[in-house]
């Protein structure tokens, strides 16, 4: 049967990290110690020194800008679909004709 893949916190990530950057132990004896693959812990530091501050944001987890920028996107549709609403009315309002005689081809 096959296991399923454990899932490690962010803060496990990056202190994990952080014991091989800052410790003079091998990779393999920390990561031995944290019960890890050692290649799992040297992608663990690639992630880290290339995305710093937003790494291990994975498994549906968005970065603050990621968060600010959806949130953006989100009302320039919301406010996009209220002027074509508006518009729509709009248009319902001018097509209506207005007294005089019908605009249909001129049939008598």
């Amino acid at each position: 049967m096959a296991e399923s893949r454990r899932q490690y916190s962010k803060e496990f990530k990056t202190e994990a990290v952080e014991l091989l950057l800052k410790k003079g132990k091998p990779a393999t004896e920390i990561a031995g110690d944290l019960g890890i693959r050692v290649e799992l812990l040297y992608r663990w530091k690639q992630e880290y020194q290339n995305r710093n501050r937003i790494a291990f944001s994975g498994s549906g987890n968005m970065s603050d800008l990621a968060q600010a920028e959806l949130k953006a996107a989100m009302k320039r549709a919301r406010d996009a679909e209220e002027e074509r609403d508006i518009l729509k009315k709009a248009l319902a309002i001018f097509r209506k004709p207005v007294g005089g005689p019908a605009l249909d081809g001129g049939a008598q």
